[in-house]
């Protein structure tokens, strides 16, 4: 799979961490090895599911439409 995305596997495995550390992105790492060795799974998050669907530029909108909403 790295092959196909042309990234190193580092680099990659940064760049998720980073998407980890902000919500976006939860990672499960599974805890007895296989033929294949131990691995990690990564999938977007709720919120990540909706920054995919929907955009920043969306979410934020909704996000000050609340925020005005209870600020009156």
């Amino acid at each position: 799979m790295l092959d196909a995305l042309e990234v190193e596997s580092n680099t990659l495995h940064y760049h998720l961490d980073e998407l980890v550390d902000v919500g976006l992105v939860e990672n499960r790492k599974r805890k007895e090895p296989d033929s294949e060795g131990l691995y990690s799974c990564y999938r977007a998050t709720s919120l990540g599911e909706g920054v995919l669907t929907h955009g920043v530029r969306e979410l934020m909108r909704e996000e000050w439409e609340l925020l005005e909403t209870y600020s009156e």
